[in-house]
């Protein structure tokens, strides 16, 4: 189980930050980033999560654009290299050699063609449950925020209470001195078990 550190150094910020624009430029999700970071820094991923979409992320929108910008470069130099090899993929037959010349024109596939669609068909499944992660990751934040949040206002609102009951208490002596020393200058008090003062008899 990881142990909650409150504090985030500029150190762990910029480990965070560099460890997402890492995964963004090769591809990845930052879903896979915050796991990362989470392990390195002993912290849970929806942690991570948090602090980059709350704090970090203002900070590096620039960088992010960019890294998405250079992913989108790799695949298209990746894209344009298959194409130019043109590997064919063509179903094996037991026809003639003549046979098979014949039906490789309209089976043959490329390869670059069948990257492209599961390249899509990939990133669009990876996003969407990436999105998704991320929305439960801040969810369960801000859940967890609430809930600091209506305890902070518990002990408050307790500290209010214990703050009146005292000036309360130190009202009544006080003026319980003012008129003791106006009637008796020897008399005496002592403190009963539910803090009031008592007026000792002589």
């Amino acid at each position: 189980m990881k142990v909650r550190q409150d504090a985030w150094s500029e150190e762990n910020d910029l480990l965070l930050a560099e460890t997402v624009l890492r995964h963004v430029r090769e591809g990845s999700t930052q879903l896979k980033a915050f796991e990362e970071v989470g392990d390195t820094l002993n912290r849970t991923s929806a942690a991570c999560g948090f602090r980059w979409n709350a704090v970090v992320r203002k900070q590096y929108e620039k960088a992010l654009g960019l890294a998405r910008k250079q992913r989108k470069q790799s695949y298209r130099l990746i894209h344009k290299d298959e194409e130019s090899r043109e590997l064919h993929i063509v179903l094996e037959s037991t026809q003639t050699s003549q046979n098979m010349n014949d039906s490789a024109g309209s089976a043959a596939l490329t390869m670059s063609s069948v990257i492209d669609f599961l390249q899509n068909f990939n990133s669009s499944g990876q996003d969407y449950e990436s999105l998704r992660k991320e929305l439960e990751a801040v969810k369960q934040a801000k859940a967890a925020l609430e809930t600091k949040y209506e305890e902070l206002e518990k002990r408050t609102l307790t500290i209010q209470e214990d703050y009146e009951a005292i000036v309360k208490i130190m009202d009544r002596a006080r003026k319980m001195v003012v008129f003791g020393n106006e009637e008796d200058k020897g008399t005496s008090f002592k403190m009963e078990s539910n803090g009031n003062l008592e007026k000792v008899a002589d």
